[in-house]
């Protein structure tokens, strides 16, 4: 499976470092740089989103913000965020029983080794990826009195982030890219046409 319509030849040289970053960086030859090489500014902006976005963080642990990330994804349902977001993450201290309830938000409230803390983070990231938004004010008021503003903003931009490519992937039917063999939606869901 491929995506709806074939990057540029050539690709603009300007943009050339970036491919190449990318690949360095993940290991993969990716088709979603080279797909925003059609719109030099678009690329240009997404990298620098991806750049900026938080991956570690003095006050939030990076298991926390891998979390958020993977439900970002599993909500907003993109094979593709999932895939990459999902990889290795037992190396951030994730486990299988944890994944699943990521799968299934249902089960977060009952999984005990979350912390309260990451089942308010797990809530905001389902919360802003879900469509229609919606935020009830009391959800709101628990958040603000277990994160300062600084956490809210790193959280909130985490999980706009992740929806941020998935709308983009999606809308352009980017495949999975082979990052992690453990989160595979079921065949039929996987299709995204």
């Amino acid at each position: 499976m491929a995506a709806f319509i074939r990057p540029p030849k050539p690709i603009p040289l300007l943009l050339r470092p970036g491919i190449w970053i990318a690949k360095k960086v993940t290991g993969k030859d990716l088709e979603v740089p080279k797909l925003l090489s059609w719109s030099p500014k678009a690329a240009i902006g997404s990298a620098v989103l991806e750049s900026l976005v938080a991956h570690k963080d003095r006050t939030i642990s990076e298991r926390m913000l891998k979390l958020v990330r993977m439900q970002a994804s599993f909500t907003a349902f993109c094979p593709f965020c999932i895939d990459m977001n999902s990889a290795e993450y037992a190396q951030s201290g994730i486990t299988d029983k944890e994944l699943a309830a990521l799968q299934d938000h249902t089960l977060i409230s009952t999984t005990l080794t979350f912390s309260t803390r990451e089942k308010i983070a797990l809530e905001y990231a389902r919360l802003i990826s879900a469509t229609p938004l919606s935020f009830p004010a009391e959800f709101i008021e628990s958040l603000k009195q277990n994160f300062d503003e600084r956490e809210i903003v790193i959280l909130a931009s985490t999980a706009a982030q992740v929806n941020y490519w998935a709308r983009f992937i999606h809308g352009l039917g980017i495949p999975p890219a082979g990052f992690s063999g453990s989160c595979k939606l079921p065949e039929e869901e996987l299709n995204m046409d």
